[in-house]
């Protein structure tokens, strides 16, 4: 099944001190690569942030303005690809894998998106497949999306979600590096 992935990599990292977590090397591996690697079977691939240096090649974008968010980086990043399935990542999803990606996009079935779960069970909007045209219309919905709150403004899609996993865990501190 055909889809396209979407890569938000634009945050400030200030629970990391100003470390840009997306170039943060685990294994011998950036977070960002990890993420492109499990996205790699994706018909188009943008990344939604300031350009760096990745394993391959994909195509860039930023939110405007800038740093204004998650929504804003979804809306961003939309205006590429055409599959009718989009798979939205943040960067810092370390543990993410082609099986995972393959899982969410297979398990999509009628509904408007199926994300992952952490190992807590916190639903993950940001590691979710979604059809595109209902997660454009709620992004069209919420207006100007700088600083809006991606929980609110996906709340009335018809989502489902995957058991727990430690694919759907990321990594907001230097703790979540131990779990």
């Amino acid at each position: 099944m055909e889809y396209d992935a979407l890569v938000l990599a634009g945050g400030g990292s200030t629970r990391f001190g100003g470390v840009d977590k997306a170039m943060l090397v685990l294994d011998g591996v950036t977070m960002l690569d990890r993420v492109l690697a499990a996205t790699e079977d994706a018909t188009s691939t943008v990344v939604v942030g300031p350009i760096r240096t990745t394993y391959r090649q994909v195509a860039w974008t930023v939110e405007d303005p800038p740093a204004g968010g998650p929504v804003a980086g979804i809306a961003a990043g939309l205006i590429h690809g055409t599959s009718p399935i989009v798979v939205v990542f943040s960067c810092d999803l370390p543990w993410l894998t082609k099986y995972d990606v393959t899982h969410l996009v297979r398990n999509l079935g009628d509904h408007d998106g199926h994300g992952l779960r952490d190992t807590e069970g916190h639903e993950q909007h940001l590691a979710t497949a979604y059809r595109r045209t209902t997660l454009a219309e709620a992004i069209r919905q919420v207006g100007d999306p700088r600083d809006k709150s991606v929980r609110r403004t996906l709340a009335d899609l018809d989502l489902t979600w995957s058991a727990p996993t430690r694919a759907g865990h990321d990594v907001d501190t230097w703790a979540d590096l131990d779990d």
